[in-house]
């Protein structure tokens, strides 16, 4: 049974930092995509990075320079540096793991962990 289980959201000031962790159980790690999304109230989940097996990232334009996603292969974690964090920052984040295999795509989700940005 696989499992993604965030931490490390809450409530920072604007300018603050925070840090948000997703360890996985029951895939093989290293070969996912790992990915963060947030989701505001009554907006679409939106891609915030992306970090593939091979080490290529991918970041959201209005995140660029602020955030840095890593992975930590041998803990099966993958984090979410989040820096200069602004009100419209303010979102749930899900952590998401994918295969995208031959035949099919395995595709799975964190619960989701709230960040808050506001003074």
């Amino acid at each position: 049974q696989v499992h993604l289980v965030e931490s490390g959201g809450g409530l920072v000031q604007p300018g603050g930092s925070l840090t948000l962790s997703c360890g996985a159980s029951g895939i093989s790690f290293s070969f996912y995509t790992v990915a963060w999304y947030c989701q505001a109230p009554g907006r679409q989940r939106d891609l915030v990075a992306s970090l593939s097996g091979g080490g290529t990232t991918n970041y959201a334009d209005s995140v660029k320079g602020r955030f840095a996603i890593s992975r930590d292969n041998a803990k099966k974690t993958m984090f979410l540096q989040m820096n200069s964090l602004k009100p419209e920052d303010t979102a749930v984040y899900y952590c998401n793991a994918r295969l995208v295999g031959s035949s099919r795509t395995n595709d799975f989700w964190g619960q989701g962990t709230q960040v808050t940005v506001s003074s």
